[in-house]
């Protein structure tokens, strides 16, 4: 199957001689969700709007479902909906009239059924007729879907699609990307809130001072670069470590009552059934005791700031 998205060799610069993208090299799978993670100004929409053909590269090459994004740009751009950061709707549209428009835009005929589809897929359909200036922040962000969704694209593009709404919000938006995926939807989102990604995504890219740094399968990308904590207990401060133990990663907090060992996911020698076994034994035969024992797994979060500090 044709890759959704095909980038080569793609750079950005600017008169200034700012360059915000450099050489990304990037091919995303068609039906997957696909989360573009990095710090503020690391390049992640400059790459959106090149790809949406909004900017120009200054080299590279890009192609959409097959289409060159630059000799093909009609037939590459009706691929793609975009649903940009900032909310900027028609105020005194109705709800029903700007999604329609969008449909319009792209020279799409009209189609009453799918504008209602899509508005009840995105719990809408009641506000049809409610003017946008009357919607809350969050209804408001379900229409820039709605809008993006009319003209019936095969790759939707979120940029900070959760930014400034609640939890519970956040959470009820993670379903509905869900169910576009479900309908052959290829995602890509950008985002801030690591848990979006670590909650819906297929893979995870890392993009860094415009430099692609890493692209993983999300579940791989944990097992290889994860890690794991158990905390030890004491029942007294413990001055220092002894020697015996010295083959274990471990750590003595300040005040002496903690015992730290840390150890890589992926290392089987180092799993509960190994590692963690011979040094409670270790721990038996140096006279240790401890009162309690807890386990803490390295979060993307994690791994994503440790990936950046590496690239200081």
């Amino acid at each position: 199957m044709e890759p959704a998205i095909r980038v080569n060799q793609l750079s950005k610069s600017y008169a200034s001689g700012f360059k915000a993208l450099q050489d990304i090299d990037l091919t995303i799978e068609s039906g997957e969700i696909f989360a573009l993670l990095g710090p503020n100004g690391a390049g992640k929409t400059t790459l959106i709007s090149i790809i949406c053909g909004l900017v120009n590269p200054t080299q590279g090459q890009v192609q959409v479902a097959g289409h060159d994004i630059v000799t093909e740009y009609r037939a590459a751009r009706s691929k793609i909906g975009l649903v940009p950061q900032e909310l900027t709707n028609e105020a005194f549209e109705t709800v029903w009239a700007t999604v329609s428009f969008s449909r319009g835009l792209f020279g799409c005929p009209p189609d009453p059924d799918h504008i209602e589809r899509v508005l009840r897929s995105l719990t809408l359909w009641d506000k049809r007729n409610n003017k946008l200036i009357t919607l809350s922040g969050g209804m408001k962000r379900r229409v820039l879907i709605a809008k993006a969704l009319a003209h019936e694209p095969q790759i939707l593009f979120l940029d900070e699609p959760t930014a400034g709404v609640d939890v519970e919000l956040r959470r009820e938006m993670w379903q509905v990307v869900r169910q576009l995926r479900e309908t052959g939807v290829t995602v890509i989102l950008t985002t801030h809130y690591i848990e979006e990604a670590e909650e819906m995504a297929d893979r995870i890219g890392v993009i860094h001072r415009g430099e692609i740094v890493l692209v993983e399968d999300k579940h791989r990308l944990m097992r290889q670069l994860g890690r794991k904590q158990l905390s030890l207990h004491l029942p007294s401060p413990l001055q220092r470590i002894p020697p015996s133990l010295n083959g274990h990663q471990l750590e003595l907090t300040e005040d002496g009552h903690e015992l730290i060992y840390t150890y890589d996911v992926a290392d089987a020698s180092a799993d509960e059934c190994g590692g963690i076994a011979t040094l409670l034994g270790e721990l038996r035969d140096a006279g240790i005791h401890f009162t309690d024992l807890n386990t803490r797994q390295s979060s993307l979060e994690d791994i994503f700031v440790s990936l950046v500090r590496e690239r200081q």
